[in-house]
């Protein structure tokens, strides 16, 4: 089979989209990974997760490290998930590994993401690399990615999403989050106000614990930003991926690299290199100018807020356009509420997927929060096409919402 029939054959293998749990997944990579020698760290959190993650990445590889990267969700190709020093593994490599699996799960059967999870640590144990970085997908505590050890844990941050997996409550999740972590290892929280179920989980393990703002901080200053660690200060250049929240991503990557410098030691030209090469699809990317177009996939209030925070740190003369498309089950009045302020005309579509929010709903979601200039548009693409034919150069057009919004636009841009 190609890649695309394999990730057909996937979706239907396991009669759970999701299906939280590691029983399953663990006795397949018994089978398929009896002896696996890969350092991990494993990033988690609701936001901030792909950022940091691709930080880590690049400062390693600047290092001199080959990086096995893990990721989800993609937006443009499957590939873009597994990465192998710093570049995309190919068809043939993922369909090798997802056979490798198929041979090796007999009658267990396995979901799209467990299935997606094995298949890139069998491709970093082929390829020898130094080091994984490994995103959880969803939660901590039950996602497949729990299945390898941490010699790393870093959760970037809390906030409410994924309800109905997870809990309704900040503290419900970070229970879940703290999953990740392992007895008398690091573990690095990006969050500024945590829950103290976090911390109280790290001291019963006996682990290692570095925060923000208390074993480690940043402050940006005229020229760049200053890092402060544990024993380390550095004054470093402003990241290629724009938006203030990176800092906190940065910084957050720079202590979980702290964490493993006795393994795998890292130089301050390595670090600048990576805060000036790191980049990810869909985190406040400019895809334009006169107007202005920025692509984000915040899809939950706390993104929302950052987001929102960003555009007003960085104001146009003019209006500010936005492509808005959700899923149902996300919180779209706390994104709404978040963005309201910064956005002068919404331009909502609807999302052609299963939990697709109607662009009535959110046409109804908006009028309620007594916002009026709102237009419903057939589809992103036309929202899109409209906005960049009625905004003036000195306007903003921010794309968001969702990761299934920016990646229709990114498609298009590609043509």
């Amino acid at each position: 089979m190609d890649l695309n029939a394999w990730l057909q054959y996937l979706e239907g293998l396991h009669p759970k989209a999701i299906d939280l749990g590691l029983e399953r997944v663990a006795q397949v990579r018994n089978v398929l990974l009896p002896d696996l020698r890969i350092h991990v760290i494993t990033v988690g959190g609701t936001n901030g997760k792909g950022s940091t993650c691709a930080y880590l990445e690049a400062m390693l590889s600047a290092a001199g490290y080959r990086v096995g990267l893990y990721t989800s969700p993609h937006l443009l190709r499957y590939n873009e998930r597994v990465r192998i020093a710093q570049h995309e593994v190919d068809d043939a490599r993922l369909c090798a590994a997802f056979a490798a699996i198929e041979a090796a799960r007999g009658q267990i059967t396995l979901s799209y993401f467990e299935f997606g999870t094995l298949a890139a640590m069998w491709l970093f144990a082929q390829a020898a690399v130094d080091i994984a970085i490994l995103e959880v997908g969803l939660g901590g505590r039950l996602d497949a990615v729990n299945i390898f050890d941490a010699d790393s844990a870093v959760i970037t941050s809390i906030d409410i999403d994924h309800t109905e997996y997870l809990g309704t409550t900040r503290d419900q999740i970070a229970r879940e989050k703290a999953g990740i972590f392992r007895a008398r290892r690091p573990v690095i929280c990006g969050e500024a106000y945590p829950p103290a179920i976090l911390h109280a989980e790290a001291l019963r393990l006996h682990a290692d614990w570095r925060a923000i703002g208390d074993q480690y901080r940043y402050q940006p200053h005229a020229e760049g930003w200053d890092y402060r660690g544990t024993h380390t200060h550095l004054n470093l250049p402003l990241p290629l991926m724009r938006g203030d929240y990176q800092l906190a991503n940065a910084a957050t990557a720079i202590a979980a690299l702290e964490s493993v410098e006795t393994a795998f030691p890292v130089t301050e030209w390595a670090i600048r290199q990576g805060l000036l090469s790191a980049q990810v699809p869909g985190r406040y990317q400019i895809a334009g100018q006169n107007p202005q177009r920025i692509l984000d996939v915040a899809h939950n209030p706390h993104g929302a807020n950052a987001l929102a925070h960003s555009l007003a740190q960085s104001p146009v003369s003019g209006k500010t356009y936005a492509v808005f498309g959700m899923l149902a089950d996300k919180d779209i009045a706390g994104v709404v509420a978040a963005m309201r302020d910064v956005v002068d005309v919404w331009l909502v579509a609807g999302l052609d997927v299963p939990r697709g929010a109607t662009a009535g709903i959110l046409h109804e979601t908006l009028t309620a929060a007594g916002i009026a200039d709102v237009s419903s548009m057939e589809n992103i693409a036309a929202a899109w096409i409209f906005a960049c034919e009625h905004a003036q150069e000195n306007d903003r057009i921010c794309v968001f919402g969702s990761f299934y919004t920016v990646a229709a636009i990114l498609r298009l841009i590609a043509g």
